[in-house]
């Protein structure tokens, strides 16, 4: 098919749909806050009362961090890269387990609200800013939506009902966020298989076009994407999202028993395929339509994160809502972001630096946390601000989460499986593994590894005149290898080795010597001398298969004493 010029834009309709989105998500707010006799401590405020049962928590766990970034930028790396990109099902899959048996038990069993210390906090503040900015930039370039409205708007609903609702009110309005993004993606992909005559139209055409080569065995670390790299490191990226991200524990945490909080992580990983499998659908369908006439090398576009926006302007413009329907799905990814930051933040602040050092009632810590949820939605409004001023920068800016998080990973593993490991073993470590990883990361950033060419895509059917000034593949490429070559001089062997390696080995790497160094330094420094109280350690007690071991053994026993007496009758 081949890509019309001249696109649609926003109609009245769907600004209307967009607007119900942000109302229905501010009036969960006001409900929670009014219901169940309020937020009264702090602890309803921020972890819910700790009374949450596993549906809403696992549907807003899914939601967290499945953002706009989801929606816009999965489908245009399938586009680009193929289809490899649905193996993450089975790093969600090793993430759950791993979160499940070996963090879940020690965070519940602590009752923890906040997982972090001051550093973490002022990151998320960073990436918050930058989630609500990136949606409303590449909506904005494509459907003619305002963009400094949009972020305003989103800004100031989530702070809304952060502010009024606490933790209750961020759960259920993930839930609906998720079911709005679920809703977009579900739109796009049935326009999209009617247009292009059916489902097995669209495979066949991205077989054609090499999108579906999904088993890439190849051991070799310096190739961006293969079967290792996105489930072994992509497991490690997303444990430290799941495991020890302050968002995600403290939702999980919130439940009213360790299996309601362990059903919500299981729960929660059905979700996550469902919109991975639909967001790497969208991408073979964005393929599929322009496969004859890339947008992007045609010049009708500016960044390939305007694919699914172009496209949903392109083949629902004659369905007025529905284009504001996706806009909505887009930004509810934001929105769950957003609110799960702003409220992570507020009780980090409460428990690490107000009350500590403060004593006061639940009453006024519950204000106070009100308060400070009101001024974390301004901050990231504001870093939103910052983020329109990044630029070029904006990716290596979100691609902080990934690099911090492994040592964070290797932190927390260290506390849970070695008990001689002490604080000297620890702030090594870490400084060692967080070192590493952004070594890795900032020097990835100068040379890029040579593994990452995007597949073939064409302008040949366009039915138009291919702007002369749209930058096409080949000529990034080739900026990015003058690039390469001029900062590799005399070293292009080491370049294209250990500075190559993909970004998603990143996690592992910073884990792994966290880890390690933490160990060897425990040990040096008389970490065996250490008296560690059990409970802060990984105890058999807390593994499912030791608890169906004993079920399974007590089952055997009762069939044992029950044939015996049998017998004896």
């Amino acid at each position: 098919m081949a890509a019309a010029h001249i696109v649609g834009t926003f109609a009245v309709w769907d600004y209307v749909v967009f607007a119900l989105m942000l109302l229905v998500s501010a009036a969960v707010g006001v409900y929670c806050a009014m219901s169940g006799g309020g937020q009264q401590s702090s602890q309803d405020f921020l972890m819910g009362g700790r009374k949450m049962t596993a549906v809403p928590v696992a549907l807003s766990l899914t939601a967290t961090f499945m953002s706009a970034i989801t929606v816009l930028a999965t489908p245009s790396e399938v586009y680009q890269y193929g289809a490899m990109f649905i193996l993450f099902t089975l790093s969600y899959s090793l993430m759950v387990f791993v979160t499940s048996e070996v963090f879940l038990p020690i965070f519940y069993r602590l009752g923890v609200t906040s997982t972090y210390e001051y550093l973490e906090m002022r990151f998320k503040v960073l990436y918050t800013g930058i989630v609500i900015y990136v949606p409303a930039l590449a909506l904005k370039q494509v459907t003619g939506f305002d963009l400094w409205g949009a972020v305003m708007s989103t800004g100031i609903v989530c702070t809304f009902y952060c502010s009024l609702g606490g933790l209750k009110a961020v759960v259920w309005t993930d839930v609906f966020q998720l079911a709005t993004m679920m809703a977009g993606f579900l739109v796009v992909i049935i326009r999209a298989v009617l247009l292009h005559g059916g489902f097995s139209v669209i495979i066949d055409d991205s077989q054609k076009g090499g999108r579906l080569n999904l088993w890439d065995f190849d051991p070799n670390p310096f190739k961006r994407h293969t079967f290792w790299t996105i489930t072994f490191g992509g497991a490690f990226v997303w444990i430290g999202i799941y495991g020890v991200s302050q968002a995600q524990v403290q939702r999980y945490v919130s439940c009213k028993s360790l299996n309601h909080a362990r059903t919500s992580l299981y729960l929660n990983l059905v979700g996550l395929w469902a919109i991975l499998l639909c967001a790497v659908f969208s991408g073979l369908c964005l393929y599929a339509i322009y496969q004859d006439c890339d947008p992007w090398t045609a010049g009708l576009i500016s960044a390939p994160d305007q694919l699914m926006p172009y496209l949903v302007m392109d083949i629902l413009r004659d369905y007025p809502g529905l284009p504001g329907l996706f806009v909505a799905a887009a930004f509810s990814g934001t929105l769950s972001t957003v609110s799960s930051s702003i409220n992570a933040l507020a009780a980090v602040t409460v428990e690490d630096l107000v009350k500590p050092y403060i004593s006061m009632s639940d009453r006024k810590l519950s204000w106070i946390s009100k308060g400070l949820s009101l001024f974390y939605g301004a901050v990231c409004i504001g870093m939103a601000a910052i983020a329109s001023l990044l630029g070029g920068l904006l990716e290596a800016a979100l691609s902080i989460f990934g690099i911090i998080g492994g040592p964070l990973v290797g932190l927390f593993s260290l506390g849970i499986f070695c008990p001689f490991a002490n604080s000297t073993g620890g702030l090594v470590g870490l400084f060692s593994g967080l070192g590493l990883s952004l070594w890795l990361g900032i020097w990835g950033q100068l040379y890029p590894p040579y593994h990452s060419e995007p597949l073939s895509l064409s302008t040949a059917g366009c039915n138009f005149t291919v702007n002369p000034g749209g930058q096409n593949w080949t000529q990034s490429l080739m900026i990015g290898t003058d690039f390469v070559f001029w900062c590799s001089f005399g070293s292009a062997q080491l370049v294209d080795g250990w500075y190559s390696l993909s970004y998603l080995y990143f996690s592992p790497a910073g884990a792994i010597t966290v880890f390690a160094v933490g160990v060897i330094m425990s040990l040096l420094t008389g970490g065996k001398k250490l008296k560690l109280a059990p409970e802060l350690r990984l105890m058999k007690e807390d593994l499912t298969c030791y608890c169906l071991y004993n079920i399974f053994k007590q089952k055997v026993v009762d069939i044992y004493q029950v044939s015996f007496q049998t017998a004896l009758q």
